[in-house]
Order: C-alpha cells, then structure tokens, then sequence
C-alpha cells in the first residue's frame, strides 16, 4: 500500500471515529452528515487491512517509546539513582549501589506477598541494597488502592511511611477509612496534619509523578521491581531476588 493511500484510509478511519463521537445531529435525528459516514463506511469495508495497519503502526511506535524511555531509565539507575529515587521514601543502604525499585499497589494481592519476600530480603541485605518504593495504585480493580497510597504517603511526611506500609500490608483485608485512622494513631502520628497531608494536591501529585513514570516505561501490573538494571516481576520468591543480586555482584567485580 502506498503511503499516500494509507494516509487517505487513516484519516477516513479518524473522520468515522470522529462523526462517531462529535458528529452534529439534525432536529429529527438523523446525521447531517449521513452520506459522507456511508462513504467512509465503504472505504474501510473494502480496505480492511487499513485497521490492522494503523493498530500495527500505533503498537510499534508504541513499543518503541517504552523501548527508549526504559533504556534512558536504566542507565540512570547505572549513573544516577539518586534522580530515580527522587522524593521517593528508601530504606537501606546509604552508598546507592544496589538499588531495587519497586512499582507497588496495597491492595493487590500479590504485591502482599512480595512484601513479605522484599523484607526477608532487606533484613539480609540491608546494608548492601537501597529499596525505594513508588506508588502505582490500580485503581480500576483495587477501589481502595489510591486512599491507602494517600495515606502512605501521608505517614511519610511524618517520618513513618515504612511502618504505616507495612502495617497495610499486614491488615490488607481491611483496607479502609477505619483502618487509616487506626494505624496513625497506633503510630502516634499528628493525626490533624495526617488528615490533612493525605488530602492534600502534594499528595495527589507525588503518586501522580510514580503513576506517570510507570506509564512511560510500559508498567501496568503489580508487583513490579527493578533490580538496578534488572527488571522482575510478580510475587516474587526470595531465591529469585538472591539470584538476581547475586548476578549484579558478579558482573560488578
């Protein structure tokens, strides 16, 4: 197919979507613009393959962002993992060489049992290995998974976000405005300024910067883990994560 017939069917294919979506009606119903959706109708009736072209060609280009944006991420990682981490709440290691970062939901369940496999493993390996968390809360299945990411982050302005993290993945079953409240006292938080953080646009923004970040590098599930320049996934097990730092302690000699 020539290029100037496959832009020719891309746009007709843009005009349907578009009548589709924003064409004017007439008084008695009917489309203003009926004869020229019929022809644009027949035009990608006879050419089919315009569709799976188009799809083929968004995919790629697609991919290819993802491509890019997880190769400039991971030399970071490599270079600079302090500009990776960013605000981001860490735990372990000072010295940033080992850097696990890790795209997680509280109320996934599988990303329940990777917290318990990640803190076997940092209680290993804490002096050796930095872990960052960044919140990526799918909230399309998990109803309560940006208010316990709020929360969290909340608790971090006071200094207590690993404790208030754990403390949700311990009680994920009752993820919940009860629960949110009840941890912060348990941890003797400011409950005024809790409230107040975990409402707040900062609040809002600083998931909102995670939630982009795991858009560009092609993230849509959780658990998610890089490893320094190795990715992972999944609830992981703890042979898996040894394995891994195993590798990277090898290639680094």
């Amino acid at each position: 197919m020539s290029r100037f017939r496959f832009f020719s069917l891309t746009l007709a294919c843009c005009l349907i979507f578009g009548f589709g979506l924003f064409g004017c009606t007439s008084p008695n119903g009917t489309s203003a613009n009926s004869d020229l959706e019929a022809q644009v109708l027949e035009i990608i009736r006879n050419n089919p393959e315009v569709i799976i072209e188009s799809v083929q060609a968004y995919q790629e280009a697609q991919q290819n962002d993802v491509q890019q944006a997880r190769q400039a991420f991971l030399q970071q990682m490599s270079t600079n993992p302090g500009a990776i981490i960013g605000n981001s709440p860490v735990k372990g290691a000072s010295q940033r060489n080992i850097v696990i970062v890790e795209f997680s939901d509280f109320q996934c369940p599988f990303c329940a049992k990777a917290h318990e496999t990640v803190n076997q493993f940092m209680a290993k390996h804490q002096s050796e290995v930095t872990l960052t968390y960044k919140h990526l809360p799918l909230t399309q299945i998990h109803t309560q998974a940006l208010p316990a990411a709020q929360a969290a982050w909340a608790a971090g302005q006071q200094g207590k976000f690993w404790e208030y993290h754990d403390a949700l993945f311990q009680q994920q079953q009752q993820l919940g405005e009860p629960l949110y409240g009840t941890i912060a006292q348990t941890l003797n938080l400011d409950l005024e300024k809790f409230n107040s953080d975990r409402q707040s646009e900062n609040a809002q923004a600083a998931i909102e910067e995670d939630l982009i970040l795991a858009r560009k590098l092609g993230i849509n599930g959780t658990p998610f883990f890089f490893m320094n320049e190795e990715p992972f996934s999944g609830a992981v097990e703890l042979s898996e994560m040894e394995t891994i730092l195993a590798r990277i302690k090898s290639a680094g000699r």
